[in-house]
């Protein structure tokens, strides 16, 4: 026989749901573990760059305060304080932060050229010997003979398949003959301000 009560108790069901619009424990975590992380990935940064990130000020004290420390302990427990600190931060604000850590780890569209310019000028020199007496008269302290041994290393190896070694190598010293050449004319640069600033006193 059916039961004539029920369904007749005079309140609705969904009335016992209750909404979770708050996130779950396990967000919340997830959330502050990340803030945490983001905070010792700026306290792992240079002091000159965590002052230029866009952030409140007692953020970044806080960040720049746990740099200083030595101490394990000390450390530990600043860096929960940093922590701490970046929860306070708005979404707005985290984005931001992120977005400029972002930027430091992508090299600069001029970075990239001149790698592409340097691989460029490796493939060269291996196809091609008169490549080699322009980057001589480029650069006048290059080891032409070390430089002409790596090219016959990296042609044996292409036409062996072996590994690209040689090739490698080659890339690393056109890298070091620019760094180089870009440090003397730097040096060079700062040296007729020099000259200029005392003739200018005279």
């Amino acid at each position: 026989m059916p039961n004539s009560n029920r369904g007749n108790t005079g309140f609705q069901s969904n009335e016992f749901e209750q909404e979770y619009d708050r996130p779950s424990k396990s967000q919340l975590k997830r959330e502050m573990t990340a803030l945490q992380k983001l905070g010792a990935e700026l306290i792992a940064e240079p002091r000159e760059r965590v002052k230029r990130v866009p952030m409140p000020e007692d953020v970044r004290d806080a960040i720049l305060e746990c740099q200083t420390i030595t101490d394990h302990e000390g450390r530990r427990r600043q860096l929960q304080y940093v922590g701490k600190k970046m929860r306070t931060l708005e979404e707005e604000e985290v984005a931001l932060i992120r977005k400029t850590i972002d930027s430091w780890k992508q090299p600069s569209k001029a970075e990239t050229a001149a790698l592409h310019a340097l691989e460029r000028r490796r493939d060269r020199l291996v196809a091609d010997d008169g490549a080699l007496t322009e980057l001589r008269a480029q650069y006048p302290d290059l080891d032409v003979q070390q430089m002409r041994t790596m090219i016959r290393n990296a042609r044996r190896e292409q036409a062996e398949n072996k590994p690209p070694k040689a090739y490698r190598e080659i890339f690393q010293a056109l890298k070091l003959l620019q760094a180089g050449s870009a440090k003397a004319a730097a040096q060079e640069a700062a040296d007729d301000e020099d000259e200029d600033g005392e003739q200018d006193d005279e």
